[in-house]
């Protein structure tokens, strides 16, 4: 049975729905033994899905509130996402989570996740619509992100296939295709010598986009069989889905026989 904890929280500080209080009552009444927030680090190539520099010092404000209100009932912990282009260095922070969000291109910074329609019109214009040269440039930054940030667990590892199971079974691109496989090889060669914890990410089902966590399948059992480690997660963007898929996920990984770490911070 899993532990009841997630350590990828989104609240009102970034781009969640509910606010950190609001986020820690649910994991109490869910029974959880601890809860870690991550607000968005932040990015002035895109102010609106993360924490400002004002709202990142409130957060912690508030955080320090919550932890000595809820002393007792429940461990909580203040981390961050970190992304690959963050401008602020993550200090004072519990823990770092390490994502890539963004691929820079043609003096823009593409969003990997900001929607179905945006992504692909952004593959046309600065990838001539070879989604497979996009998949590369990303995998390329999730290749050095240990190095760049040292995250203590690194996030959606292939985000970049966030839109792939589209209406009728239309996907962006090959998941099997010799290309994308040996750009997520080599990132993966490269994330697995620094023994960082792959997380589980349930988020995506949680709104709706997949039916599966990330990552797939075939990227857990890469990971598996080089020797991984991974974390569950829901990447929680509303209280209500803050054990998105648990259940189904230890079922997964005791299935696959994934190693995991039991993240849990003195």
């Amino acid at each position: 049975m899993i532990k009841k904890a997630n350590f990828h929280t989104h609240t009102t500080f970034c781009d969640g729905c509910d606010t950190m209080e609001d986020m820690v009552r649910t994991a109490i009444a869910k029974g959880f033994t601890a809860l870690g927030f991550s607000g968005h680090s932040y990015g002035q190539y895109d102010e609106d899905y993360c924490m400002s520099r004002t709202g990142t010092q409130l957060y912690k404000t508030e955080f320090a509130r919550l932890k000595e209100k809820y002393e007792g009932r429940i461990r909580l912990y203040c981390g961050i996402e970190q992304d690959y282009f963050a401008q602020d260095e993550p200090v004072g922070f519990d823990y770092v989570i390490g994502s890539v969000h963004y691929v820079p291109k043609d003096g823009v910074y593409v969003s990997v996740d900001a929607g179905r329609e945006n992504l692909e019109s952004c593959v046309r214009r600065h990838w001539n619509g070879d989604y497979l040269a996009f998949a590369e440039d990303y995998y390329a930054l999730m290749g050095t992100m240990a190095d760049r940030l040292h995250p203590d667990f690194i996030a959606h590892f292939d985000l970049v296939t966030k839109f792939n199971e589209g209406p009728d079974g239309c996907t962006l691109f090959d998941e099997q295709s010799p290309r994308y496989l040996a750009a997520a090889q080599r990132a993966l060669e490269q994330l697995i010598q620094a023994d960082i914890p792959f997380e589980i990410n349930t988020g995506a089902i949680a709104r709706g986009y997949r039916k599966t966590p990330y990552p797939s399948a075939e990227m857990m059992r890469r990971i598996r069989d080089m020797g991984g480690r991974f974390i569950y997660s829901s990447d929680c963007h509303r209280k209500e889905k803050l054990d998105c898929g648990f259940g189904d996920v230890t079922a997964m990984a005791q299935e696959m026989g994934l190693r995991l770490t039991d993240f849990r911070l003195a």
